[in-house]
């Protein structure tokens, strides 16, 4: 009897535990959602009645593989399915009242962006949405998994896509443009996750517009059908359009003072809090669009990768001015003394003498270059050249530092003609500034070393001197075709580069065209 007991008492407390371990388990399982009491309550359709949750959690993981390679962050977009137990967030959240709609509404809109609806497959998935409320349009179980399936990835990928457009712009400049160094913030996991957290899809779409004055003055003229009347209408729709996409580049100057020059202008800016306080011409590296009558043309670099740019061109970047040589030495690139200098030495053996240039092998100056074989193909190699301070200096009496991987500063020139040109992308590279004097009292203002500047700059005995800047000052050396001036008016300038012509070409395989 007492071994009776003892089994009884050991199987009461096994099946206590086994109770209670059940018990926790279901309590620590997920309640999934009722995806059929949902969509059935929104569309009344028939073909969502029955549906059941984890017969859909397993299709749209199923969907999820298989659409992966259309996904532009398929990584993100399964992660966080699979975090949330592949249940259509998105849908079950915005389907009620028909508000998943407006995302539809927005992306129809993209045209006044610049931007091609079908760059967020609005077609596509405006026809899911209206599948859902049409009762004849799903015949089966199967479709109306896959078609929830469906238009919840689609929905994700696209208002991940719209938001980034939005808010960081559809391409990264980084990624077109060999020659472009500007730091530029693209959108990282957490901005893009963002999208399946929202509960109001209308405020969140309406809070990443851009406001700037200057994109919503473009963007009214792109609306409005503007037509500069230099171009075509078609040409001044595609310039405000790539224009737009520039603002929307999140690698605009926050400071409170800083030197811009926009390269397509031929144009510097001295700014503060806001406002230009000192312009001046200058002239820009040398272009690979002379003729400028291929504004429409399509660029066609294979694959689409890179741009190739002309070796001349200013490239596109940010720094921090932070020092002037006057009286500078001009340290000239192996490029130039090959192409160039080489050229007129083997033409003329005076040319180096008369332009106060000095010859180096090896770190040693050359005193007798007279017996060297300029003519030589490998002259320009062999051989380090440095031009003097001077009147002849190319650099003219002052050069503005900062750092960058292209070798390229601010500069005085002798060749003052080239102001008087409309067209002023004739330099190496580097930006030579009409007002250099006038640009160092921006950045030095009153005091000693601005006093010096000025006194070496008009001397007769120049001597290269080094200065740094009480404090650095940004620098931003950009390329705008289209803005708003502080008047208002539109201004347009032609694409020197042919940058305009990358850029559309990019945005419009976006949207498969």
């Amino acid at each position: 009897m007492n071994k009776l007991n003892f089994n009884l008492k050991r199987m009461s407390a096994v099946c206590l535990v086994l109770l209670v371990a059940t018990i926790g388990f279901q309590s620590c399982k997920k309640t999934r959602s009722d995806i059929s009491k949902a969509l059935y309550g929104e569309t009344k359709n028939k073909a969502f009645k029955d549906l059941q949750s984890d017969t859909f959690a397993v299709v749209l993981k199923k969907r999820l593989e298989a659409k992966r390679s259309t996904l532009n962050n398929p990584k993100l977009i399964s992660a966080f399915y699979e975090r949330n137990d592949y249940e259509p967030v998105l849908v079950l959240k915005h389907l009620p009242e028909g508000k998943l709609k407006v995302i539809t509404e927005y992306f129809k809109n993209a045209p006044a962006h610049g931007l091609d609806p079908e760059m967020f497959k609005t077609t596509a998935l405006t026809g899911l949405i209206g599948k859902l409320y049409d009762k004849d349009a799903i015949k089966s179980k199967d479709e109306a998994y896959e078609t929830l399936a469906d238009l919840e990835i689609m929905a994700a990928n696209s208002l991940i896509n719209y938001s980034n457009a939005m808010q960081f712009g559809a391409i990264s400049p980084r990624k077109i443009y060999a020659r472009y160094y500007t730091e530029t913030k693209r959108p990282d996991s957490t901005s893009m996750q963002q999208v399946f957290t929202l509960t109001d899809l209308k405020s969140y779409l309406d809070s990443i517009q851009p406001k700037d004055p200057q994109y919503l003055a473009l963007q009214k003229a792109l609306s409005s059908g503007f037509k500069d009347p230099k171009m075509s209408a078609e040409e001044t729709q595609r310039v405000l359009a790539v224009n737009l996409e520039r603002l929307r580049w999140k690698n605009k100057p926050t400071e409170d003072k800083y030197v811009l020059v926009n390269i397509a202008d031929y144009r510097l800016d001295v700014m503060e809090k806001g406002k230009s306080i000192m312009n001046m011409k200058v002239v820009v590296g040398e272009g690979r669009n002379k003729t400028f009558t291929d504004n429409l043309a399509t660029y066609d670099e294979h694959d689409l990768k890179k741009d190739r740019p002309f070796s001349r061109e200013t490239p596109q970047l940010n720094s921090l001015i932070h020092s002037v040589q006057v009286n500078p030495v001009w340290n000239i690139p192996q490029s130039i003394a090959t192409n160039e200098i080489t050229k007129s030495a083997a033409a003329d053996p005076y040319y180096l003498s008369n332009n106060n240039i000095d010859v180096y092998k090896d770190g040693k100056i050359i005193e007798d270059t007279e017996t060297i074989d300029w003519s030589a193909p490998d002259a320009g190699k062999v051989y380090a050249f440095k031009q003097r301070p001077g009147l002849d200096n190319a650099l003219g009496k002052i050069k503005f530092l900062f750092k960058n991987q292209s070798s390229v500063y601010l500069h005085d020139t002798p060749a003052k003609a080239g102001f008087t040109r409309a067209e002023r992308a004739l330099s190496h590279g580097c930006v030579r500034v009409e007002k250099p004097l006038d640009l160092a009292y921006a950045l030095f203002g009153d005091g000693q070393k601005f006093d010096l500047i000025k006194k070496n700059m008009e001397s007769n005995n120049p001597e290269a001197t080094d200065l740094a800047l009480p404090k650095k000052i940004p620098v931003y050396l950009t390329y705008f075709t289209a803005w708003a001036d502080p008047s208002g008016a539109l201004q347009f300038r032609k694409d020197v580069y042919g940058l305009d012509i990358v850029l559309y070409t990019h945005l419009q395989r976006l949207s498969g065209k």
